[in-house]
């Protein structure tokens, strides 16, 4: 795993921060620690923070907005 790859996960989840639930809180802080002392995380760190990662992140729920890009219904209005 790659810093870049670390940092851009940690980028990520810094916006999911306060909808992680207190294990996860803890989990993630001690992690990000580990990260700003520049130090590469192991393969078990690694799954916890792509575990994060892919519950925030991956699963969010994604808004739709096709209905503010539909034309609206023509009702005989022309007349």
């Amino acid at each position: 795993m790659s810093s870049k790859e670390q940092k851009n996960y940690f980028e990520i989840l810094k916006r999911y921060e306060r909808k992680f639930d207190s294990k996860e809180l803890e989990e993630y802080k001690m992690l990000l620690k580990r990260h700003k002392d520049d130090e590469d995380l192991d393969r078990l760190s690694m799954e916890k923070l792509k575990a994060l990662y892919t519950k925030y992140h991956v699963n969010r729920e994604k808004k739709n907005y096709d209905n503010l890009f539909k034309k609206p219904a023509d009702n005989d209005s022309n007349s």
